[in-house]
């Protein structure tokens, strides 16, 4: 997340949101045990980010 966002946003956005295709942050998913791949996705999806990122 720190090359697409920088190391202070990335903080941000795994800390406050929500990933709608979650409900929960990135830092809620992690510590649930959701997969990284399934996380990463989902911050793609959520911000558009392009397909050679994914």
């Amino acid at each position: 997340m720190e090359t697409q966002f920088g190391a202070g946003y990335a903080r941000s956005v795994a800390s406050d949101f929500r990933l709608p295709s979650l409900g929960r942050t990135v830092d809620e998913a992690i510590a649930a045990g959701a997969d990284t791949k399934d996380i990463w996705r989902a911050v793609c999806d959520a911000f558009e980010l392009p397909a050679n990122v994914r």
